[in-house]
C-alpha cells in the first residue's frame, strides 16, 4: 500500500524556490560569454548565511549612511534564499579594445580597471538568471547592494569585483515592490 504524504504550502514553496535558484545558477552558467571565456562565480545562500548577508547589508547602510542597503536588507530578510552571481576580473587580452577606457587590456590591468567584457557577461548572466525565476513565477529583484555585501564578506575569489544578489520569494504579494 502506498504511503500518503502531505506537503504543506510552506514546504512546497521553499522546495520550489530552491529548485528555481539552482536553475538560475545553471542559466547564468550557460548564458553567452564574450570570446567564450567564463569568469562567472555563483552561490546560493539561505538560512543563517542569508541572515548574515542581510546583517552585513544593514551594517554597510548604517556605517556609510546609505539607506538603500538597509531597505534591501529587509527584503533579504523576507526572502527564502539569495542567488549570488559574480564575475572575476580577468581582461581577455585584446591589444586594442579600449572599452574599459584604458586603451587595451594591459592598460586596464595597470590602472586596476574592470574589464568591460567581464562586467557585460555578468549582466547577461544576471538577466538570464532573473528570467529563469520570473519564468517560474518566483518573485525576485536584482540587488547590487546584496552583491556588494557578499564581496565584503569574502564569499568569492579575490578576483571578484562585481556581484549582484537576487533574493527569491513566493508570497501572496511581492516583497520587492511597494517597499517604501
Amino acid at each position: 500500500m502506498e504511503e500518503i504524504m502531505i506537503y504543506t504550502s510552506e514546504e512546497s514553496e521553499r522546495a520550489a524556490i530552491l529548485q528555481v535558484a539552482r536553475g538560475m545558477l545553471a542559466a547564468a552558467r550557460t548564458a553567452p560569454k564574450a570570446c567564450g571565456i567564463d569568469n562567472i562565480e555563483t552561490l546560493i545562500l539561505d538560512g543563517a548565511e542569508k541572515d548574515k548577508l542581510a546583517d552585513v547589508m544593514r551594517k554597510i547602510g548604517e556605517e556609510e549612511d546609505f539607506p538603500t542597503f538597509i531597505r534591501d536588507a529587509g527584503n533579504v530578510d523576507n526572502s527564502s534564499c539569495v542567488a549570488l552571481l559574480a564575475v572575476r576580473n580577468s581582461p581577455i587580452g585584446l591589444k586594442s579594445c579600449g572599452l574599459c577606457g584604458f586603451g587595451n587590456c594591459a592598460g586596464a590591468t595597470k590602472a586596476g580597471a574592470s574589464c568591460n567584457f567581464n562586467v557585460t557577461d555578468l549582466g547577461i548572466a544576471t538577466g538570464s538568471a532573473a528570467a529563469m525565476a520570473a519564468d517560474n513565477r518566483i518573485d525576485n529583484r536584482i540587488m547590487w547592494t546584496a552583491g556588494t555585501a557578499a564581496i565584503r564578506m569574502g564569499l568569492f575569489s579575490e578576483k571578484v569585483r562585481v556581484c549582484y544578489g537576487i533574493p527569491l520569494s513566493a508570497r501572496g504579494k511581492s516583497v520587492y515592490y511597494d517597499r517604501g
